[in-house]
């Protein structure tokens, strides 16, 4: 429950400073901080995701006592990919090829990719050794200093520059903080294997190959925005498709962190077909928490728009992420619900497949769509790419013949967003502010949660009432 509460809690940092960013920045500083947050994402992606999946799947307590090669290998790649990324980008920025972003914002990028991905990586340790305390300190720092400097940055110098410079102090600092519970002692680059390191990638890159090219759709689409109608553009795109994914990785990632580790142990401890059943469960848990993300987020746009969202970007910012939509939801199943029947298997192709779909699909949806003045085009291209991926992946794990949820409870999953619908819809046409907005959410969380709590959905009802129970004795005893 604790990293649960850290990792929610580090979800809605990123909000509110995604937000003051964009109030802060405008349109077209916010449009350049973007397209330089993205490309420095794919870069960590590209470069420094296997480390961290590694992390994630192999690496535990008692890997860590028995098999020191393990974080030394680890520790040793990602220090050499790093230096070798700095070297990279000055022969590159020397070699006097011009690129839209400008060469310091190019390189502000990178230092973001770097102190990103050493971050997530230490994080990702700390929760394979299920360190909840220290996972809590390492994301309430950074959330601390992302907030005073980012959010500052944006204030004080309304520059994508400086706020990017805010974002790169703030995480070194949270790492920094923390260094010595960080260091493993047992880690010596003298035992770092190459062996080890290829049967990490081996792993990891199929992984890293496919949300690389799930990156490249909407870092591409961004790009195309600035050539033909600018960085403000590119912002108003941005902002709606940022928040919309933030949104749902609220969610979707909350509950991973979580539901993937017992995976994890449920292979280790009992076996791969305990595995398969718990991704099964797992599965049902995040489309009964996603699917009614998703349709609440669309539900209550109109007083989120004018509540939450900066003033400068309203009217677009409704419109694109409404077109966004199903392609965010398609996001989190395949990465939250399909991707993890594959990597608990270790089989992990058929994840790269069904990004080229995406990949395909996206460009020749922007060719087929008419084209207006803005970005409604791509944003629908953008959602059918998504879905095209969505149901490939299906296809593929179909054949792997997982433990899929149960039908009946997809069915009352189904029913009870429909009944949640149906309710707070009307409620949709009211005047948009914090009465509607306070009512909309509690009519649907309340028929949403009867009905899934009365079908007792992937055991939830159960679940939720042992932790009840649990927590009433332990008042009792303590009183």
């Amino acid at each position: 429950m604790t990293v649960f509460l850290a990792f929610f809690s580090n979800i809605a940092f990123n909000f509110a400073v995604g937000l003051l960013v964009a109030k802060f920045l405008g349109p077209e500083q916010y449009g350049r901080f973007a397209l330089a947050h993205a490309t420095a994402i794919a870069v960590q992606t590209a470069f420094f995701d296997w480390i961290r999946l590694g992390a994630t799947r192999f690496y535990s307590e008692r890997i860590r006592l028995e098999d020191p090669t393990l974080r030394a290998t680890l520790d040793f790649g990602f220090a050499i990919i790093a230096i070798g990324l700095v070297a990279g980008a000055c022969l590159l920025l020397l070699s006097g090829v011009t690129f839209a972003l400008s060469d310091s914002l190019i390189l502000l990028a990178l230092g973001v990719a770097i102190v990103n991905g050493l971050f997530d990586y230490y994080t990702a340790l700390v929760r394979a050794r299920f360190h909840d305390r220290l996972f809590a300190r390492l994301v309430l720092v950074k959330n601390v200093l992302t907030f005073a400097l980012m959010g500052g940055g944006a204030f004080w110098f309304g520059s994508a520059k400086m706020t990017l410079i805010g974002g790169i102090i703030s995480l070194a600092g949270s790492v920094f903080t923390a260094r010595a519970a960080l260091v493993d002692s047992t880690s010596d680059p003298k035992l770092a294997r190459a062996s080890v390191a290829q049967s990490l990638m081996r792993y990891g890159l199929p992984i890293v190959a496919a949300n690389l090219l799930y990156l490249t759709i909407p870092l591409a689409n961004r790009s195309i925005l600035a050539a033909l109608y600018g960085f403000s553009e590119t912002g108003q795109f941005s902002l709606a498709y940022d928040f919309g994914s933030k949104a749902v990785q609220a969610v979707g990632s909350a509950l991973d962190i979580v539901l993937f580790q017992i995976a994890v142990a449920s292979h280790e401890i009992r076996g791969p077909r305990e595995a398969r059943r718990q991704i099964g469960r797992n599965m049902t848990i995040v489309l009964a928490m996603v699917l009614p993300a998703c349709t609440g987020l669309w539900l209550t746009l109109p007083s989120v728009q004018l509540l939450i969202v900066p003033e400068q970007f309203r009217g677009p910012f409704s419109t694109l992420l409404t077109l966004m939509m199903t392609g965010l939801f398609c996001t989190a199943i395949i990465q939250y619900a399909i991707a993890p029947i594959f990597q608990i298997e270790k089989k992990t192709w058929p994840l790269i497949a069904a990004a080229l779909v995406a990949c395909a699909v996206d460009p020749l949806l922007i060719y087929l769509l008419p084209h207006g003045e803005g970005a409604s085009s791509l944003a629908i291209a953008q959602a059918g790419a998504m879905l095209a991926s969505l149901l490939t992946l299906i296809g593929f794990a179909t054949v792997a013949r997982p433990k899929w949820p149960r039908a009946r409870d997809i069915g009352a999953i189904i029913l009870a967003n429909a009944a949640m619908a149906a309710v707070v819809l009307p409620l949709r046409e009211r005047e948009p502010g914090v009465a509607t907005l306070l009512l909309q959410v509690a009519a649907g969380a309340a028929i949403y949660a009867l009905i899934v709590m009365s079908a007792d959905i992937a055991g939830l009802r159960s679940l939720t009432m042992a932790r009840v129970r649990l927590a009433f004795a332990r008042t009792k005893t303590l009183s």
